[in-house]
């Protein structure tokens, strides 16, 4: 019985994975917009249940009908949430429906912005891992890498040149490049224990994760820890090497220039996936490895491929990181590489899902600020929210990849069996033997 159709998975396991496989785009951008609803839903249960457990001197929200009063109101809190992300765009409890005052380069904006940039490089790293069929959990690790080889690059070469604009562009281009190599190599390390000796990619990309955030530290901690700093950073870079904050205000540690960087980097890296022969080969392989194999496709050598290119992907983040946010490396390094695997899932794997899924990421995250700030709600509840919204979202994509994973086929919108490979096969134009040679081995495994 072959994975393709899913024949050794249990009765109930395939009754609960199929409905979410081979679902078409509009379908699935539904179901995710039907979760984000049903979580609020949830998570508005949870804020009355934990505001009426919660002691106050004064009801926040009293029940109609009922008469029952909550500590936290509930509709504030989603208002804070999704309306303080963007700066309060719309005028609740006011006359007009939108703020007159309102305007897109404000801080709160900024924030999310900025979130949303450092996930866009963490996201597009653990997709292109999917899509070779590579779990990649070391995204951290590679981001640890990456800020650490940019920030000392960046100070070691600043002295070299004189300040000014024209250094600042090779001092970013230079860093950048510095933070992709260092994470590329730390990516390779996984790539080529998995190629060569079958090690697991999930196990040792969780371990290098620890190796990397120890090392960094004591290598700052050291040697290149900046003199009379109460923490353990590097010295900051100058700031005419780092990404201009312009329009939007400098304290939201965003740059415009950044979310450029990233959206090209979208575009890029859908261009290689979908349309060159390295992309072929990295796809094919994540849908069946054997199959690629038999068809010409050097297995090994593209698994360290991909995991060198996920690698050099966190690594810009890192680097996106320490020449927009911190201006410096900082043992405190945010989890940026981790949300970057929740982003992924979210998008599909798709690179061109990033985007979106990166933005509803940082609103949530931006959002969350602002309860902080503006409400009585607890940070953990605020927590609390997050998560059931990005479970919800999350927890359908997942499905449908365990799902294709497993071989399951629905035989629903586009899931005319086989219809990725054969899509694959269309797209691979110069490798067009290779892809019949693939096509014919899942065929005639389905058929086993």
């Amino acid at each position: 019985m072959s994975r393709r159709d899913g024949g050794r998975l249990p009765g109930p396991v395939r009754r609960v994975l199929e409905p979410f496989v081979d679902r078409t785009v509009a379908e699935r951008v539904l179901i995710s917009l039907a979760a984000i609803l049903l979580s609020i839903a949830v998570g508005f249960v949870i804020v009355l249940v934990s505001g009426r457990i919660a002691e106050c001197s004064a009801a926040a929200w009293t029940m109609p009908v009922t008469g029952l009063g909550f500590c936290y109101d509930p509709f504030q809190v989603y208002a804070v949430l999704f309306n303080g992300a963007l700066g309060y765009p719309l005028a609740i409890g006011e006359p007009g429906v939108f703020n007159p005052g309102w305007t897109p380069f404000n801080l709160s904006f900024g924030l999310t912005l900025s979130e949303t940039t450092l996930l866009i490089f963490t996201g597009l790293s653990v997709a292109v891992a999917f899509r070779a069929g590579l779990f990649n959990i070391g995204t951290q690790g590679q981001l640890v890498v990456g800020a650490l080889a940019t920030a000392l690059t960046v100070l070691a070469l600043a002295p070299l040149l004189p300040a000014g604009p024209v250094s600042g562009v090779v001092l970013v281009a230079v860093g950048t490049f510095a933070g992709a190599v260092g994470g590329g190599l730390w990516g390779a390390i996984p790539g080529a224990l998995k190629a060569y000796a079958d090690a697991n990619e999930v196990i040792t990309t969780i371990m290098l994760n620890f190796v990397a955030a120890n090392v960094a530290y004591v290598l700052v901690l050291e040697v290149f820890r900046a003199e009379g700093s109460s923490v353990v950073a590097t010295r900051y870079v100058p700031e005419h090497a780092q990404f201009s904050s312009w329009l939007f205000p400098g304290s939201s540690d965003f740059a415009l220039l950044a979310l450029a960087v990233g959206v090209g980097f979208i575009g890029a890296l859908y261009y290689l996936v979908e349309h060159t022969s390295f992309g072929y080969d990295l796809r094919t392989s994540g849908v069946q490895a054997a199959a690629a194999e038999y068809g010409g496709v050097n297995a090994k050598l593209t698994t360290v491929r991909a995991m060198t290119l996920s690698g050099a992907l966190g690594g810009v983040g890192g680097a996106v990181w320490v020449l927009m946010s911190e201006g410096r490396w900082i043992a405190s390094v945010p989890d940026l590489g981790f949300d970057g695997i929740t982003v992924s899932i979210l998008a599909g794997n798709n690179p061109l899902g990033v985007l979106p899924a990166a933005f509803l990421f940082g609103i949530l995250k931006g959002g969350a600020l602002e309860i902080g700030f503006r409400t009585d709600v607890p940070t953990e509840l605020v927590g609390v929210l997050r998560g059931l919204i990005i479970l919800f979202v999350a927890m359908p994509e997942f499905f449908r990849m365990a799902g294709r994973y497993a071989g399951l086929r629905s035989g629903g919108p586009g899931g005319s069996g086989g219809s990725e490979a054969n899509a694959d096969d269309a797209d691979g134009g110069d490798d067009g033997a290779t892809g019949a040679a693939v096509a014919a081995t899942e065929g005639g495994e389905a058929d086993a």
